[in-house]
Protein backbone atom coordinates (compact mmCIF):
# COMPACT_ATOMS: atom_id res chain seq x y z
CA UNK A 1 0.00 0.00 0.00
CA UNK A 2 2.75 2.01 0.80
CA UNK A 3 4.68 1.71 -2.33
CA UNK A 4 1.13 2.50 -4.20
CA UNK A 5 0.90 5.42 -2.15
CA UNK A 6 4.38 6.92 -2.79
CA UNK A 7 3.80 6.02 -6.81
CA UNK A 8 0.41 8.02 -6.75
CA UNK A 9 2.39 10.68 -5.49
CA UNK A 10 5.15 10.79 -7.42
CA UNK A 11 2.86 10.90 -10.79
CA UNK A 12 1.15 13.53 -8.92
CA UNK A 13 4.42 15.64 -8.42
CA UNK A 14 5.74 15.00 -12.07
CA UNK A 15 2.50 15.57 -13.13
CA UNK A 16 2.22 19.32 -11.81
CA UNK A 17 5.85 19.83 -12.39
CA UNK A 18 5.16 19.57 -16.17
CA UNK A 19 2.08 21.70 -16.24
CA UNK A 20 4.59 24.50 -14.29
CA UNK A 21 6.99 24.14 -17.25
CA UNK A 22 4.09 24.24 -19.53
CA UNK A 23 3.12 27.65 -17.83
CA UNK A 24 6.54 29.11 -17.89
CA UNK A 25 7.82 28.07 -21.29
CA UNK A 26 8.62 31.00 -23.60
CA UNK A 27 6.90 28.99 -26.70
CA UNK A 28 3.49 28.67 -24.79
CA UNK A 29 3.60 32.04 -23.83
CA UNK A 30 4.32 33.42 -27.63
CA UNK A 31 1.70 31.27 -29.00
CA UNK A 32 -1.38 32.32 -26.63
CA UNK A 33 -0.12 36.01 -26.81
CA UNK A 34 -2.41 37.67 -29.53
CA UNK A 35 -0.94 41.01 -31.31
CA UNK A 36 -2.27 44.45 -31.39
CA UNK A 37 -3.91 46.82 -34.09
CA UNK A 38 -4.20 49.84 -33.31
CA UNK A 39 -7.55 51.90 -34.75
CA UNK A 40 -9.36 55.26 -33.83
CA UNK A 41 -7.34 55.53 -31.22
CA UNK A 42 -7.57 52.40 -29.63
CA UNK A 43 -5.43 49.59 -29.31
CA UNK A 44 -6.50 46.47 -31.76
CA UNK A 45 -5.10 43.16 -32.87
CA UNK A 46 -2.23 42.82 -34.76
CA UNK A 47 -0.36 40.12 -36.40
CA UNK A 48 2.71 39.38 -33.47
CA UNK A 49 6.18 39.94 -34.93
CA UNK A 50 8.49 37.03 -35.54
CA UNK A 51 11.62 38.46 -34.32
CA UNK A 52 11.36 36.00 -30.97
CA UNK A 53 10.53 32.81 -32.88
CA UNK A 54 13.04 32.77 -34.75
CA UNK A 55 15.58 32.62 -31.93
CA UNK A 56 13.87 30.08 -30.45
CA UNK A 57 16.12 26.74 -30.81
CA UNK A 58 14.93 23.25 -29.36
CA UNK A 59 14.43 21.40 -27.22
CA UNK A 60 11.30 23.80 -26.48
CA UNK A 61 8.23 21.78 -26.52
CA UNK A 62 5.70 22.50 -29.44
CA UNK A 63 2.14 24.13 -28.09
CA UNK A 64 -0.35 21.87 -28.83
CA UNK A 65 -2.61 25.16 -28.95
CA UNK A 66 -4.82 25.67 -31.54
CA UNK A 67 -3.87 27.57 -34.28
CA UNK A 68 -5.71 29.88 -36.81
CA UNK A 69 -6.55 32.55 -38.77
CA UNK A 70 -7.31 35.91 -37.37
CA UNK A 71 -8.93 38.87 -39.54
CA UNK A 72 -9.91 42.33 -38.88
CA UNK A 73 -12.66 43.76 -41.07
CA UNK A 74 -13.48 46.86 -39.19
CA UNK A 75 -12.79 49.33 -40.93
CA UNK A 76 -13.78 51.11 -44.11
CA UNK A 77 -10.90 51.20 -45.72
CA UNK A 78 -9.56 47.72 -45.46
CA UNK A 79 -9.45 44.13 -44.34
CA UNK A 80 -6.49 42.11 -43.39
CA UNK A 81 -5.97 38.46 -42.02
CA UNK A 82 -3.03 36.78 -40.99
CA UNK A 83 -1.49 33.67 -39.95
CA UNK A 84 1.16 33.68 -37.29
CA UNK A 85 2.25 30.25 -37.69
CA UNK A 86 4.26 28.35 -40.56
CA UNK A 87 1.98 28.78 -43.82
CA UNK A 88 2.36 27.31 -47.09
CA UNK A 89 1.66 29.19 -50.75
CA UNK A 90 0.35 27.61 -53.68
CA UNK A 91 0.71 30.67 -55.93
CA UNK A 92 -1.73 28.64 -58.49
CA UNK A 93 -4.87 29.36 -56.37
CA UNK A 94 -3.45 32.41 -54.67
CA UNK A 95 -4.22 30.51 -51.27
CA UNK A 96 -2.11 30.23 -47.76
CA UNK A 97 -2.07 27.17 -45.52
CA UNK A 98 -2.00 26.31 -42.46
CA UNK A 99 0.81 23.91 -41.82
CA UNK A 100 0.23 20.87 -39.75
CA UNK A 101 -3.34 20.64 -39.52
CA UNK A 102 -3.90 17.75 -37.92
CA UNK A 103 -2.47 18.56 -34.63
CA UNK A 104 -3.40 22.11 -34.29
CA UNK A 105 -6.62 22.83 -36.10
CA UNK A 106 -10.64 22.15 -35.18
CA UNK A 107 -11.84 19.24 -37.68
CA UNK A 108 -13.71 21.68 -39.99
CA UNK A 109 -11.24 23.81 -41.82
CA UNK A 110 -11.57 27.94 -41.22
CA UNK A 111 -11.35 29.86 -44.49
CA UNK A 112 -11.07 33.64 -44.77
CA UNK A 113 -10.80 35.51 -48.07
CA UNK A 114 -9.80 38.98 -48.93
CA UNK A 115 -8.87 41.32 -51.55
CA UNK A 116 -5.75 42.99 -50.52
CA UNK A 117 -6.16 46.69 -51.42
CA UNK A 118 -7.34 49.48 -49.37
CA UNK A 119 -10.28 50.74 -51.00
CA UNK A 120 -12.75 48.54 -49.63
CA UNK A 121 -15.45 50.71 -50.12
CA UNK A 122 -15.43 51.23 -53.02
CA UNK A 123 -17.97 48.67 -54.91
CA UNK A 124 -16.72 49.54 -58.21
CA UNK A 125 -13.13 48.44 -57.72
CA UNK A 126 -12.95 46.30 -55.42
CA UNK A 127 -14.86 42.99 -57.57
CA UNK A 128 -11.73 43.56 -60.13
CA UNK A 129 -9.20 42.94 -57.03
CA UNK A 130 -8.41 38.99 -57.27
CA UNK A 131 -9.20 37.11 -54.16
CA UNK A 132 -6.22 35.74 -51.52
CA UNK A 133 -7.99 32.62 -49.45
CA UNK A 134 -6.23 31.58 -46.18
CA UNK A 135 -7.10 28.20 -44.78
CA UNK A 136 -6.06 25.92 -41.84
CA UNK A 137 -7.06 22.74 -43.42
CA UNK A 138 -7.10 20.01 -44.29
CA UNK A 139 -3.64 19.19 -45.56
CA UNK A 140 -1.27 21.65 -47.03
CA UNK A 141 1.02 20.67 -50.41
CA UNK A 142 4.72 20.35 -50.31
CA UNK A 143 6.78 22.88 -49.88
CA UNK A 144 9.37 23.64 -52.46
CA UNK A 145 11.01 27.14 -51.59
CA UNK A 146 11.36 27.79 -47.59
CA UNK A 147 12.05 31.71 -46.77
CA UNK A 148 12.81 32.53 -43.55
CA UNK A 149 11.17 36.11 -43.74
CA UNK A 150 7.09 37.09 -43.10
CA UNK A 151 5.07 36.97 -46.36
CA UNK A 152 3.30 40.42 -46.95
CA UNK A 153 0.95 40.20 -49.83
CA UNK A 154 -0.96 42.67 -51.83
CA UNK A 155 -2.38 43.63 -54.70
CA UNK A 156 -0.84 46.35 -57.23
CA UNK A 157 -4.30 45.96 -59.28
CA UNK A 158 -6.78 48.71 -58.78
CA UNK A 159 -5.56 52.57 -59.72
CA UNK A 160 -2.03 51.26 -60.32
CA UNK A 161 -0.25 53.07 -62.72
CA UNK A 162 -1.89 56.35 -61.54
CA UNK A 163 1.09 58.44 -59.94
CA UNK A 164 -1.38 59.27 -57.00
CA UNK A 165 -2.79 56.00 -56.36
CA UNK A 166 0.41 54.61 -56.34
CA UNK A 167 1.62 56.13 -53.49
CA UNK A 168 -1.63 56.73 -51.76
CA UNK A 169 -3.22 52.81 -52.38
CA UNK A 170 0.44 51.13 -52.13
CA UNK A 171 3.31 53.02 -50.83
CA UNK A 172 1.95 54.83 -48.26
CA UNK A 173 -0.48 51.70 -47.29
CA UNK A 174 2.56 49.37 -46.95
CA UNK A 175 4.47 51.40 -45.36
CA UNK A 176 2.10 52.00 -42.50
CA UNK A 177 1.79 47.84 -42.21
CA UNK A 178 5.46 46.91 -42.53
CA UNK A 179 6.05 49.24 -39.51
CA UNK A 180 2.65 48.50 -37.38
CA UNK A 181 3.08 44.83 -38.53
CA UNK A 182 6.84 43.82 -39.25
CA UNK A 183 8.77 46.35 -37.81
CA UNK A 184 12.85 46.49 -37.69
CA UNK A 185 12.74 42.97 -39.73
CA UNK A 186 12.59 42.21 -43.08
CA UNK A 187 9.94 40.20 -45.16
CA UNK A 188 8.79 39.08 -48.63
CA UNK A 189 6.57 40.98 -50.99
CA UNK A 190 3.54 38.92 -52.39
CA UNK A 191 2.09 40.97 -55.08
CA UNK A 192 -0.84 40.65 -57.29
CA UNK A 193 -1.01 42.45 -60.89
CA UNK A 194 2.94 43.04 -60.15
CA UNK A 195 3.75 44.29 -63.52
CA UNK A 196 7.07 44.09 -65.28
CA UNK A 197 6.80 47.93 -66.06
CA UNK A 198 5.38 49.08 -62.77
CA UNK A 199 7.89 46.89 -61.27
CA UNK A 200 11.10 48.47 -62.96
CA UNK A 201 9.20 52.01 -62.41
CA UNK A 202 9.59 51.42 -58.40
CA UNK A 203 11.94 49.23 -58.23
CA UNK A 204 14.09 51.58 -55.48
CA UNK A 205 11.31 51.58 -53.33
CA UNK A 206 10.07 48.13 -53.67
CA UNK A 207 14.05 46.97 -53.02
CA UNK A 208 14.02 49.22 -49.63
CA UNK A 209 10.82 47.99 -48.71
CA UNK A 210 12.40 44.15 -48.76
CA UNK A 211 16.27 42.97 -49.35
CA UNK A 212 14.28 39.90 -50.76
CA UNK A 213 13.02 39.34 -54.74
CA UNK A 214 9.26 40.17 -55.27
CA UNK A 215 6.81 36.78 -55.33
CA UNK A 216 4.52 37.63 -58.47
CA UNK A 217 1.29 35.70 -57.73
CA UNK A 218 -0.01 35.93 -61.09
CA UNK A 219 2.97 33.84 -62.78
CA UNK A 220 4.80 31.63 -59.75
CA UNK A 221 3.58 28.03 -59.99
CA UNK A 222 6.28 26.84 -57.01
CA UNK A 223 4.81 26.47 -53.25
CA UNK A 224 6.73 28.34 -50.77
CA UNK A 225 6.85 28.35 -46.63
CA UNK A 226 6.66 31.15 -44.55
CA UNK A 227 7.45 31.59 -40.87
CA UNK A 228 3.96 33.89 -41.10
CA UNK A 229 1.86 35.74 -43.51
CA UNK A 230 -0.42 39.05 -43.27
CA UNK A 231 -2.39 39.62 -46.09
CA UNK A 232 -3.43 43.32 -46.79
CA UNK A 233 -2.62 46.61 -46.05
CA UNK A 234 -3.81 49.09 -43.40
CA UNK A 235 -4.50 52.81 -44.19
CA UNK A 236 -5.26 56.01 -42.61
CA UNK A 237 -7.02 57.63 -45.52
CA UNK A 238 -5.70 59.70 -48.35
CA UNK A 239 -2.00 60.41 -48.05
CA UNK A 240 -1.95 60.54 -44.33
CA UNK A 241 0.13 58.63 -41.45
CA UNK A 242 -1.72 59.20 -38.44
CA UNK A 243 0.98 58.35 -35.68
CA UNK A 244 -1.97 57.74 -33.40
CA UNK A 245 -2.64 54.84 -34.72
CA UNK A 246 1.21 53.17 -35.43
CA UNK A 247 2.72 50.87 -32.43
CA UNK A 248 5.92 53.34 -32.92
CA UNK A 249 4.44 56.25 -33.76
CA UNK A 250 5.62 57.09 -37.14
CA UNK A 251 4.68 60.52 -39.64
CA UNK A 252 4.41 61.35 -42.75
CA UNK A 253 7.66 63.18 -42.08
CA UNK A 254 9.09 59.04 -41.81
CA UNK A 255 7.80 58.04 -45.24
CA UNK A 256 9.25 61.43 -46.61
CA UNK A 257 12.50 60.35 -44.88
CA UNK A 258 12.02 56.83 -46.52
CA UNK A 259 11.82 57.98 -49.94
CA UNK A 260 14.98 60.00 -49.44
CA UNK A 261 16.59 56.61 -48.19
CA UNK A 262 15.59 54.66 -51.22
CA UNK A 263 16.79 57.38 -53.83
CA UNK A 264 19.75 57.99 -51.51
CA UNK A 265 19.16 61.02 -50.41
CA UNK A 266 20.19 62.32 -47.00
CA UNK A 267 17.57 65.52 -46.25
CA UNK A 268 19.41 66.48 -43.23
CA UNK A 269 22.65 67.47 -45.47
CA UNK A 270 23.40 69.94 -48.26
CA UNK A 271 23.07 67.75 -51.29
CA UNK A 272 25.11 67.25 -54.39
CA UNK A 273 22.37 67.99 -56.74
CA UNK A 274 23.01 67.48 -60.84
CA UNK A 275 24.55 70.17 -62.53
CA UNK A 276 21.51 70.35 -65.32
CA UNK A 277 19.01 71.77 -62.83
CA UNK A 278 21.77 74.23 -61.50
CA UNK A 279 21.73 77.14 -63.65
CA UNK A 280 22.09 79.75 -61.08
CA UNK A 281 23.47 80.12 -57.96
CA UNK A 282 21.49 83.40 -57.48
CA UNK A 283 17.98 82.34 -58.72
CA UNK A 284 16.15 79.76 -56.80
CA UNK A 285 14.65 76.92 -59.00
CA UNK A 286 11.05 76.37 -59.14
CA UNK A 287 9.24 73.33 -61.25
CA UNK A 288 6.18 74.06 -62.82
CA UNK A 289 4.36 70.79 -63.53
CA UNK A 290 2.60 70.59 -66.74
CA UNK A 291 -0.47 68.88 -68.12
CA UNK A 292 -1.32 68.93 -72.01
CA UNK A 293 -3.70 66.80 -73.83
CA UNK A 294 -7.83 65.82 -73.02
CA UNK A 295 -7.23 65.26 -69.72
CA UNK A 296 -8.68 68.44 -68.29
CA UNK A 297 -7.02 70.89 -65.65
CA UNK A 298 -4.64 71.99 -68.24
CA UNK A 299 -3.03 75.87 -67.67
CA UNK A 300 -4.04 76.98 -71.05
CA UNK A 301 -1.55 80.25 -71.06
CA UNK A 302 1.74 78.14 -69.26
CA UNK A 303 3.91 80.35 -71.86
CA UNK A 304 3.04 83.47 -69.94
CA UNK A 305 2.78 82.18 -66.42
CA UNK A 306 6.27 80.83 -67.12
CA UNK A 307 7.52 84.29 -68.15
CA UNK A 308 5.56 85.88 -65.39
CA UNK A 309 7.59 83.36 -62.88
CA UNK A 310 11.32 84.35 -64.11
CA UNK A 311 10.57 87.96 -64.47
CA UNK A 312 9.47 87.23 -60.35
CA UNK A 313 13.53 86.02 -60.08
CA UNK A 314 12.80 82.33 -60.43
CA UNK A 315 14.91 79.83 -62.62
CA UNK A 316 11.75 77.62 -64.33
CA UNK A 317 11.96 74.22 -65.53
CA UNK A 318 8.82 72.77 -66.85
CA UNK A 319 8.24 69.03 -65.86
CA UNK A 320 5.72 67.26 -67.58
CA UNK A 321 6.26 63.44 -66.58
CA UNK A 322 5.53 60.77 -68.39
CA UNK A 323 4.87 56.98 -67.64
CA UNK A 324 8.16 56.16 -68.96
CA UNK A 325 10.17 58.86 -66.80
CA UNK A 326 12.92 57.34 -64.70
CA UNK A 327 11.51 58.13 -60.99
CA UNK A 328 14.91 58.57 -59.86
CA UNK A 329 15.31 61.74 -62.39
CA UNK A 330 11.95 63.24 -61.68
CA UNK A 331 13.15 63.08 -57.78
CA UNK A 332 16.09 64.19 -58.75
CA UNK A 333 14.58 67.15 -60.64
CA UNK A 334 12.59 68.06 -57.33
CA UNK A 335 14.86 67.20 -54.85
CA UNK A 336 17.03 69.65 -56.21
CA UNK A 337 14.70 72.65 -56.42
CA UNK A 338 13.16 75.52 -54.36
CA UNK A 339 9.47 75.82 -54.95
CA UNK A 340 6.20 73.91 -57.62
CA UNK A 341 4.03 75.04 -58.61
CA UNK A 342 0.58 73.21 -60.52
CA UNK A 343 -2.64 72.82 -61.20
CA UNK A 344 -4.94 70.42 -59.32
CA UNK A 345 -3.71 66.49 -60.67
CA UNK A 346 -1.69 63.43 -60.19
CA UNK A 347 1.76 65.37 -60.83
CA UNK A 348 1.22 67.01 -57.61
CA UNK A 349 2.37 63.78 -55.65
CA UNK A 350 5.55 64.43 -56.63
CA UNK A 351 5.48 67.11 -53.46
CA UNK A 352 6.85 64.07 -52.23
CA UNK A 353 10.19 64.67 -53.41
CA UNK A 354 10.35 68.28 -51.88
CA UNK A 355 12.81 69.33 -49.24
CA UNK A 356 11.14 70.18 -45.71
CA UNK A 357 11.25 74.07 -46.31
CA UNK A 358 10.32 73.98 -49.99
CA UNK A 359 6.99 76.30 -50.84
CA UNK A 360 4.60 74.48 -53.02
CA UNK A 361 1.85 76.09 -54.14
CA UNK A 362 -1.55 74.35 -55.59
CA UNK A 363 -3.71 75.54 -58.06
CA UNK A 364 -7.27 74.89 -56.79
CA UNK A 365 -9.62 74.55 -60.17
CA UNK A 366 -13.56 75.14 -59.21
CA UNK A 367 -15.16 72.96 -57.35
CA UNK A 368 -12.01 70.92 -56.67
CA UNK A 369 -11.78 72.19 -53.14
CA UNK A 370 -12.11 69.32 -50.81
CA UNK A 371 -10.02 67.02 -53.07
CA UNK A 372 -6.71 69.27 -53.15
CA UNK A 373 -7.17 69.64 -49.69
CA UNK A 374 -7.26 65.84 -49.13
CA UNK A 375 -4.83 64.98 -51.88
CA UNK A 376 -1.91 67.49 -51.16
CA UNK A 377 -2.70 70.18 -49.06
CA UNK A 378 -2.41 68.15 -45.38
CA UNK A 379 0.52 65.70 -46.52
CA UNK A 380 2.38 68.74 -47.79
CA UNK A 381 1.72 70.60 -44.52
CA UNK A 382 2.76 67.31 -42.66
CA UNK A 383 6.11 66.73 -44.77
CA UNK A 384 6.97 70.56 -43.30
CA UNK A 385 6.78 72.14 -46.54
CA UNK A 386 5.79 76.03 -46.95
CA UNK A 387 1.79 75.42 -48.62
CA UNK A 388 0.55 78.05 -50.50
CA UNK A 389 -3.07 77.54 -52.12
CA UNK A 390 -4.33 79.62 -55.33
CA UNK A 391 -7.70 79.32 -55.74
CA UNK A 392 -9.08 80.19 -59.41
CA UNK A 393 -12.24 82.60 -59.78
CA UNK A 394 -15.41 81.48 -62.15
CA UNK A 395 -13.27 83.71 -65.17
CA UNK A 396 -9.80 81.69 -64.76
CA UNK A 397 -12.91 79.01 -65.49
CA UNK A 398 -13.08 77.62 -68.47
CA UNK A 399 -16.53 76.09 -67.75
CA UNK A 400 -17.25 79.63 -67.72
CA UNK A 401 -17.66 78.99 -71.58
CA UNK A 402 -19.89 76.28 -71.62
CA UNK A 403 -22.03 76.50 -68.50
CA UNK A 404 -24.03 80.01 -67.23
CA UNK A 405 -21.99 81.99 -65.17
CA UNK A 406 -24.90 82.15 -63.06
CA UNK A 407 -25.35 78.75 -63.01
CA UNK A 408 -24.69 76.60 -59.22
CA UNK A 409 -22.27 75.15 -60.40
CA UNK A 410 -20.12 77.93 -61.02
CA UNK A 411 -21.21 80.37 -58.45
CA UNK A 412 -21.17 77.75 -55.69
CA UNK A 413 -19.86 74.83 -56.46
CA UNK A 414 -19.53 73.45 -52.96
CA UNK A 415 -23.29 73.69 -52.49
CA UNK A 416 -23.52 72.41 -56.28
CA UNK A 417 -21.45 69.06 -55.31
CA UNK A 418 -22.89 68.84 -51.67
CA UNK A 419 -21.40 65.35 -50.15
CA UNK A 420 -21.59 63.35 -53.56
CA UNK A 421 -18.34 63.65 -55.15
CA UNK A 422 -19.46 61.44 -57.85
CA UNK A 423 -18.44 60.19 -61.12
CA UNK A 424 -20.30 62.97 -63.23
CA UNK A 425 -19.45 65.53 -60.81
CA UNK A 426 -15.57 64.65 -60.75
CA UNK A 427 -16.04 64.74 -64.82
CA UNK A 428 -17.08 68.09 -64.78
CA UNK A 429 -14.41 69.92 -62.26
CA UNK A 430 -11.42 67.59 -63.18
CA UNK A 431 -11.89 66.35 -66.73
CA UNK A 432 -13.96 69.07 -68.54
CA UNK A 433 -12.19 71.77 -66.98
CA UNK A 434 -9.22 74.05 -67.91
CA UNK A 435 -7.45 77.11 -66.51
CA UNK A 436 -6.16 80.58 -67.44
CA UNK A 437 -4.64 82.49 -64.68
CA UNK A 438 -5.21 85.79 -63.59
CA UNK A 439 -1.53 87.05 -64.11
CA UNK A 440 -2.19 90.02 -61.95
CA UNK A 441 -3.38 88.36 -59.42
CA UNK A 442 -0.89 85.30 -59.66
CA UNK A 443 1.54 87.62 -59.41
CA UNK A 444 1.10 88.37 -55.48
CA UNK A 445 1.53 84.89 -54.72
CA UNK A 446 4.29 84.61 -57.13
CA UNK A 447 6.16 87.42 -54.65
CA UNK A 448 5.54 86.17 -51.70
CA UNK A 449 6.95 82.49 -52.99
CA UNK A 450 9.86 84.17 -54.26
CA UNK A 451 10.95 85.39 -50.59
CA UNK A 452 10.07 82.24 -49.31
CA UNK A 453 12.37 79.96 -51.45
CA UNK A 454 15.19 82.47 -51.66
CA UNK A 455 15.51 82.17 -48.20
CA UNK A 456 15.42 78.34 -48.22
CA UNK A 457 18.17 78.27 -51.37
CA UNK A 458 20.34 80.60 -48.91
CA UNK A 459 20.02 78.50 -46.24
CA UNK A 460 19.69 75.03 -47.46
CA UNK A 461 21.71 75.13 -50.88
Amino acid sequence: MKMRDSTCLAIVVIFLVFQLYLYLSPVSRMNVSRSTKTIQGKKHRLPESINTRETLTPPFPQSTQAKEINCDRTHNFYDICSINDPTVLDPTTSTFFLMDPIISTPQKPMVEKLRPYPRKWESFTMPRIKEVTLISGPSSPKCKIQHKAPALVFSADGYTGNFFHDFNDIFIPLFITVNSVYPDQDVVLVILKARDWWVSKYIEIIHTFSKYSIINLDNDNITHCFPSVNVGMITHGFMTIDPKLTPNSITFTHFRAFLDKAYGQNQNQNQNHPSKFKHSKSRPILVLASRSGGVGRVLLNQNEVKLEVEKIGFNVIVFEPRTTTPLKESYALINSSHAMIGIHGAALTHSLFLRPGSVFLQVVPLGAEWVSQVCFEKSAKDMGLVYMEYRIKAEESSLIVKYDKDDTMIKDPVAYRGKNWSAEIMSIYLKEQNVKLDLVRFREYLKEMYKTAKKFMEKEG
